[in-house]
C-alpha cells in the first residue's frame, strides 16, 4: 500500500545577507514537522531553497564590486551551510537562478499575458527598496513603508499588472469554505478585513528599473518582479511545466500540504499566490502557515539594530540539538517568541541538563550500580507503576495531536512531561531504599526496567526536535529505535539488556556569567578593524607636481553601458562610458583581465580630459584607471560607495 503524501515548502530565503536565528527558526520549525510525519509513515517531500533576483541584491552587488549571481551564489552557499549545520532534513534545496526555474517563470509569465489575465501600464507610488514593494501614500504608516518601517522614495515607470480582482471573489468563496487554509485564525481575519473585503489593487509583475531578474522573453527591458518569479517555485521546484509536460512528481506532490512561512509575508503567500495558481488553473496548497518571529530581547533581530543572534554562534556555545531546543519550545503558537543568551543557559539547565540529562544519567547510573548494568522485567508491579504506563503509552497520541495542529511547542511540552513523570517517578519509588533490602531485589530490577523503557519511548518521540540526542540516549540505552506504531505500547525494550558502563553527560551545566563574558570576548573580536595587509609594492617615484598640475586632471565617476573587444586587437577592449549626461568612447589594454560582458554595468573611475588618441585605428577619448600587482593582474578601481556617473573624484 503506498504512503500518504506530504508536500512541504518553507519560504526560500533572501539572498540579502547571512540568516541570523530568526530567520533560521523557519527552517527547523519545518524540519521538526516534516520529521514528525515521516516518523508517522508518511512519503515527506521538504523543500526549501534561496529567493535571489531583485534590486536590492543589484545594488549589494554592486557595492561589493562583484556580479549579482557572484553575490548570490556565495550567499546561497552561506545559507545552505547553516541550514545544513542545524541538521535540517530537506529534500530539495532550490535556487531561483536554477535554468529550469528560470525557464518556467518566462513560460508562466507568457501565458497569464496571453490569456488577458497579465497587461502593460505604469505605475506610480512609493517604493521600499529593502521589500521591493510599491505603496501608495495612503498605505504608509507615518510615511515609510508599513511592512518594515523603512523610508520609501517617489517611484514611476513602465510595468506589467495581474488583474488581482479578476480572482478576488473566488479567492474569498475559498477563504471561507476551507477554515484551515490560513492559519493560524488571527492571520485570515487580517488577510480578509484588511486585503480582500476592501478591495484589491492589480499588482506589478515586472521591473525596468533594475536588470537582476527573470528578463521577460517578449520585452526584454522587463524583469520579473519578485512574488510572480519567487511564488512560482513551489511548483517549479517539484517539476510543474507550463506547456503542459509536468513531471510524475509534480502529479503527485501538488497541491502542496503546507507553506510554512513568516507572518511578514502572510500577504504574499495567502492572496497573491493563490491567485495565481487559479490564473493557472491549479490547485490551491492545503494550507498556509504564518508563524509568529523570534525577537531578540524586546525587538525584531536588524543588523541596523546591532542585535543579531546568529545560529552558528549559538551552536559554538550549546550545540546544535540545544538551539533546536530552544527555538521549538519557546515560540508561541500565535505570539512572537524572545531568545536572549541568559535565556538559553537557563533552559540548557533547566529543561535539558536538569529533567533530561539527569534522568538518563541517573537511570543508567543505577542499573550498573545495582545490576551490573543489566536490565531485567520481573514483572513485580506496584500500583505507582501504574499511573507511569499511563502517561508514557498516552503520550504518543498527545503529541501527534499537537502537531497535527502545528503547535510544536506544546508538542515537545507533552514529551518532556514525560520525562518529569519519570524523575517523579524515581523519587515515588526510591530505588536507592529498594538496593538495601535484598528481598526488594526484583522490584528494583522492575522499577529501573520501567525507567529504561519510559526514557527509549520519550527518546524516540524526541527524535523529530532533536534527533542527535536521541540517538545518543538510544545508544546508551543499547535499545532499538522504535516504530512510531508500536510508541503507545510500554514493554518491548529487551528483557536482559545491558547499558552502557559509564553514562555521557548529555547537556553539561553552563555558568551564565562565563557565556556572557565568552560572547562579548567573541563580539569584540569580530568588530576588531581588520589588520593591513602586509603585502605592500614600492614602486619607482616620478617626479614631484604642484596643486596647480593636478588641478588640471579631471577625474570622474564612469558608467559602462557597452563594451566590445577591438577587432585588431589582443588586449583592448572599447566601451562606451556614460559621463554625466555624455557618452565617451575609451579603449583600455584589459583584455586579458575582464570580458567585454563583464564591464556592462560597472562603476570606474575615468581620466575624462585626456587628449584623444587613436589605439589599433579606434579612438580613445579618456582613461579607466586601474591597479596592477607585482604580477601584473589589473584590478579596476571602482568607487567604495554607490556614486552616480558623473560623480568628480577630487
Amino acid at each position: 500500500m503506498a504512503k500518504e503524501k506530504f508536500y512541504m515548502t518553507t519560504a526560500i530565503a533572501y539572498t540579502s545577507g547571512k540568516p541570523h536565528i530568526g530567520n533560521t527558526y523557519e527552517v527547523v520549525l519545518a524540519d521538526s514537522i516534516a520529521r514528525f510525519k515521516r516518523q508517522q509513515g508518511y512519503d515527506v517531500f521538504f523543500q526549501t531553497g534561496t529567493d535571489e533576483h531583485g534590486q536590492k541584491i543589484e545594488l549589494k552587488a554592486e557595492e561589493a564590486g562583484i556580479t549579482p549571481k557572484e553575490y548570490v551564489d556565495n550567499v546561497s552557499t552561506e545559507i545552505k551551510r547553516i541550514w545544513d549545520l542545524m541538521n535540517t532534513s530537506y529534500d530539495k534545496f532550490i535556487r531561483t537562478t536554477d535554468d529550469y526555474h528560470e525557464e518556467q517563470v518566462q513560460k508562466i509569465f507568457k501565458k497569464l499575458y496571453d490569456q488577458g489575465d497579465i497587461y502593460k501600464g505604469y505605475y506610480e507610488g512609493m517604493y521600499c527598496t529593502p521589500c521591493e514593494s510599491f505603496f501608495t501614500e495612503s498605505q504608509l504608516v507615518d510615511g515609510k513603508c508599513p511592512d518594515c518601517g523603512r523610508p520609501c522614495t517617489p517611484a514611476k515607470e513602465e510595468a506589467y499588472f495581474f488583474k488581482m480582482s479578476k480572482y478576488a471573489q473566488r479567492l474569498i468563496d475559498h477563504i471561507n469554505t476551507h477554515p484551515e487554509f490560513i492559519q493560524p485564525v488571527s492571520r485570515k481575519n487580517e488577510m480578509m478585513n484588511n486585503f480582500l473585503l476592501p478591495g484589491l489593487q492589480d499588482l506589478c509583475v515586472s521591473r525596468t528599473s533594475f536588470k537582476w531578474g527573470i528578463p521577460v522573453d517578449f520585452d526584454p527591458k522587463h524583469v520579473v518582479y519578485v512574488w510572480l518569479d519567487a511564488l512560482t517555485n513551489y511548483i517549479t521546484g517539484i517539476g510543474y511545466d507550463c506547456d503542459g509536460n509536468s513531471t510524475e512528481q509534480f502529479k503527485k506532490d501538488w497541491p502542496a500540504d503546507l507553506h510554512l512561512i513568516g507572518k511578514d509575508i502572510i500577504r504574499f503567500h495567502t492572496i497573491y499566490w493563490p491567485i495565481f495558481l487559479m490564473a493557472l488553473d491549479l490547485p490551491l496548497p492545503k494550507q498556509i502557515f504564518g508563524h509568529p518571529w523570534l525577537l531578540q530581547g524586546d525587538g525584531k533581530m536588524s543588523k541596523s539594530k546591532g542585535n543579531v543572534i546568529y545560529a552558528d554562534d549559538l551552536v559554538e556555545f550549546f550545540g546544535v540539538d540545544a538551539v533546536r531546543y530552544f527555538v521549538l519550545h519557546e515560540m508561541p503558537f500565535e505570539n512572537d517568541g524572545v531568545i536572549t543568551w541568559e535565556l538559553m543557559v537557563e533552559r540548557l539547565n533547566s529543561d535539558l541538563a536538569n529533567t533530561l540529562g539527569n534522568l538518563v544519567n541517573r537511570t543508567i547510573s543505577m542499573s550498573n550500580k545495582y545490576f551490573g548494568g543489566v536490565v531485567t522485567k520481573t514483572g513485580v508491579s506496584e500500583a505507582v507503576d501504574d499511573d507511569l504506563k499511563a502517561v508514557v503509552t498516552g503520550t504518543r497520541d498527545k503529541v501527534a495531536a499537537k502537531m497535527e495542529n502545528l503547535r510544536v511547542a506544546d508538542a515537545i511540552t507533552e514529551i518532556f512531561n514525560l520525562f518529569k513523570r519519570c524523575n517523579k517517578y524515581i523519587d515515588e519509588t526510591m530505588p536507592w531504599a529498594l538496593a538495601k533490602d535484598e528481598t526488594k531485589k526484583d522490584r528494583l530490577a522492575e522499577v529501573l526496567y520501567n525507567l529504561v523503557e519510559s526514557i527509549t519511548i520519550g527518546a524516540a518521540l524526541l527524535e523529530s526536535f532533536m534527533p542527535e540526542t536521541t540517538g545518543r540516549i538510544l545508544t546508551q540505552l543499547n535499545a532499538e529505535k522504535r516504530e512510531y506504531e508500536t510508541l503507545d505500547q510500554f514493554g518491548l525494550y529487551v528483557s536482559g539488556n545491558k547499558v552502557t558502563e559509564k553514562p555521557e553527560i548529555l547537556f553539561q551545566r553552563l555558568d551564565v556569567k562565563e557565556i556572557l563574558e565568552k560572547v562579548e570576548a567573541k563580539r569584540a573580536e569580530q568588530e576588531k578593524p581588520e589588520e593591513p595587509e602586509e603585502n605592500v609594492i614600492d614602486i619607482e617615484p616620478k617626479a614631484e607636481i604642484t596643486f596647480e598640475d593636478f588641478e588640471k586632471l579631471q577625474f570622474q565617476v564612469g558608467e559602462i553601458i557597452s563594451c566590445e573587444p577591438v577587432k585588431k586587437s589582443k588586449k583592448l577592449l572599447c566601451s562606451q562610458v556614460k559621463i554625466g549626461s555624455q557618452v565617451k568612447q575609451i579603449v583600455s589594454g584589459i583584455k586579458s583581465h575582464y570580458s567585454a560582458e563583464e564591464m556592462v554595468g560597472k562603476k570606474v573611475m575615468v581620466l575624462v580630459n585626456l587628449k584623444p588618441a587613436k589605439l589599433a585605428g579606434v579612438l580613445s577619448e579618456g582613461m579607466i584607471l586601474c591597479a596592477e600587482d607585482e604580477n601584473g593582474e589589473l584590478s579596476l578601481v571602482v568607487p567604495e560607495k554607490k556614486m552616480p556617473a558623473g560623480a568628480e573624484i577630487c
